[in-house]
């Protein structure tokens, strides 16, 4: 997955960081439609994904309202509590405000 194209700052990064169980069937194809559906999503800018020993996936949205909708999509619902149940010992989501941004 490349890094995500975003545009010029101000936007939104929704950080997800996740320490996953040792069973974790069915996660693959979850992640992989909720990419799907992420990007289908009014407001969404990018997403990118890590996953080693702890899991890091960040999405960008042009605003807190984006995200609001993103959360209480009902198929996102749905695999946010199949991840609590099945997949997950622990997650942490942070919601920041980028205000700048370089790269190389």
């Amino acid at each position: 997955m490349p890094i995500a194209s975003t545009p010029s700052a101000p936007y939104y990064a929704v950080i997800f960081t996740s320490i996953q169980k040792e069973k974790v069937e069915g996660y693959a194809s979850m992640s992989d439609r909720m990419i799907e559906l992420a990007a289908q999503q009014p407001g969404f800018l990018g997403i990118e994904n890590a996953r080693e020993e702890i899991g890091i996936t960040i999405s960008y949205w042009d605003s807190m309202y984006s995200i609001k909708l993103w959360k209480e999509n009902a198929e996102h619902r749905i695999a946010q509590e199949r991840g609590k149940l099945q997949w997950y010992e622990h997650y942490t989501v942070r919601i920041c405000l980028v205000q700048r941004e370089y790269s190389f």
